[in-house]
């Protein structure tokens, strides 16, 4: 995929903003080529020179920006030039559908394994033992707490499982 095409893609679009939230999204959407100063960055998007470098720093911390550090021989100052390198993208998508597909895979053995109740009025939900303790009265409001049925919401997550599981090409149960 060719780096402009990368941008125009809202899937990448929506994972940049994700990352750097409103405030830093003209710095990721619009990223120049070679290296740039925070400053110029700054300067050219008209944008505060701290949401600039955060942005730039949440990039490097995702290992979507580089830089490289420059000593004026005079003042000492350090320069920082900073270079946008977004051929990383579609791994670290491919890792955030792993991440996905194992948070999804836990959090569904979890509600199978797991009996809870709700109270309806607070929308609190309890486990078994939790409201147990509770003599299954709401702590909150008082109200009989009623047995919750999960299976909507196990069967959700079972299906989007399924998809990533195809999606990733992962072998696995179908429970």
């Amino acid at each position: 995929m060719a780096f402009e095409d990368l941008l125009e893609d809202p899937v990448i679009q929506k994972y940049l903003h994700e990352l750097v939230g409103p405030k830093g999204m003209p710095v990721a959407a619009a990223p120049p080529d070679g290296e740039v100063t925070d400053e110029e960055l700054a300067e050219e998007l008209d944008m505060e020179l701290n949401d600039v470098r955060r942005a730039l720093f949440i990039l490097y911390e995702n290992d979507l920006a580089t830089y490289r550090r420059l000593r004026d021989e005079d003042s000492g100052w350090l320069t920082y030039l900073w270079t946008f390198q977004y051929d990383n993208i579609p791994e670290n998508l491919e890792e955030e559908l792993y991440r996905l597909h194992d948070v999804l895979d836990e959090r569904e053995e979890y509600e199978r394994n797991h009996e809870f109740y709700l109270c309806e009025v607070c929308s609190i939900r309890f486990e078994f033992g939790e409201a147990m303790e509770f003599g299954f009265e709401c702590p909150e409001c008082g109200s009989p707490l009623e047995t919750m049925d999960n299976d909507l919401l196990i069967q959700a997550m079972h299906e989007r499982i399924a998809s990533l599981r195809d999606e990733l090409h992962i072998e696995g149960s179908d429970a």
